[in-house]
């Protein structure tokens, strides 16, 4: 089944718990809405995305033997991905993540995604003992990452000859890790895909449109990047050449997993052939349907 994979998705898979409420709020607020749990993580939003777009991406992640776990696994091979690469852990717990969300965009969150972390470089041994790679054959194809492993591990990645060959595509979990990806930029490895908050903290500087950001990021030595800003220009930076599109304008009802369908659909349209122009176009779209409901989750 693995060798059916056209793309690996590396990071976390977990229960999203999303609160979500139709009012505006603020800190202290207690107002009616709906509290939903679903398959949730950077890497499954990313990855189950792309199936809806026809890929088949394979997960690399940890999932606890609880029984979340496996009715987490269950909902995954539901949704078309292929789970047979997880790390399983004895002794983890699986990971989750809560959210709140009013009118006014996202509340609060937090991510518990200890047990990705405390499992490190395990989820990674697919690509080194030969199921999906190995350093005299590292793996060819495309992968996408998320920001939820431990600096240290990411900064191995960046260097790591295991990745050599990939088409790695890179983003950060939340403007609290988006230092994590500044390996990355040093090693002049990856498109990273940021929102116009993450480009500042990796600059260290403040922008005030997306294309002054990919423009920071490239002279800071980043190989590509796609930086996004809510409703405004989204540009794409690389060194041929900065491009930067207006998504369409929506109403919004929901923002978590919002980034994660950007970065899915471009990828997406890119592996379908699209060029650059195309390819933005079509996130920026994907992007604002997920955001404005019209989605399924």
């Amino acid at each position: 089944m693995t060798q059916n994979a056209d793309i690996l998705c590396i990071g976390s898979v977990l229960w999203d718990v999303i609160g979500r409420s139709a009012s505006a709020m603020r800190q202290g607020s207690d107002v009616p809405g709906r509290i939903t749990r679903l398959p949730g993580g950077v890497a499954m939003n990313i990855a189950m995305t792309l199936a809806r777009f026809g890929l088949h991406p394979a997960l690399l992640t940890a999932i606890g033997r609880d029984a979340e776990g496996d009715e987490l696994v269950a909902a995954c091979s539901e949704r078309g991905l292929i789970t047979d690469l997880i790390y399983r852990s004895e002794d983890l717990p699986t990971d989750r993540y809560m959210a709140v969300e009013g009118a006014n965009g996202l509340i609060a969150a937090i991510a518990d995604a200890h047990s990705l972390e405390a499992a490190g470089a395990k989820i990674l041994a697919p690509l080194e003992d030969g199921r999906l790679g190995s350093e005299d054959m590292p793996f060819p194809g495309a992968i996408a990452l998320d920001g939820n492993l431990t600096l240290g591990l990411l900064s191995r990645i960046a260097q790591s000859p295991l990745f050599a060959n990939a088409d790695l595509r890179v983003a950060p979990a939340s403007p609290g890790k988006a230092e994590r990806l500044a390996p990355f930029i040093s090693a002049g490895r990856g498109t990273l895909y940021v929102n116009l908050e993450e480009a500042g903290l990796l600059c260290q500087r403040k922008f005030n449109t997306s294309r002054d950001a990919a423009v920071g990021l490239l002279e800071k030595g980043a190989a590509r990047v796609l930086v996004t800003d809510g409703g405004s220009d989204a540009t794409d930076g690389r060194a041929d050449g900065v491009l930067s599109q207006t998504p369409p304008q929506v109403l919004v009802t929901r923002v978590t997993g919002a980034g994660d369908t950007f970065m899915a659909a471009h990828i997406a349209s890119e592996a379908g052939g699209m060029g650059p122009g195309d390819a933005l176009d079509a996130a920026l779209k994907a992007a604002a349907t997920y955001v404005s409901g019209e989605t399924p989750l």
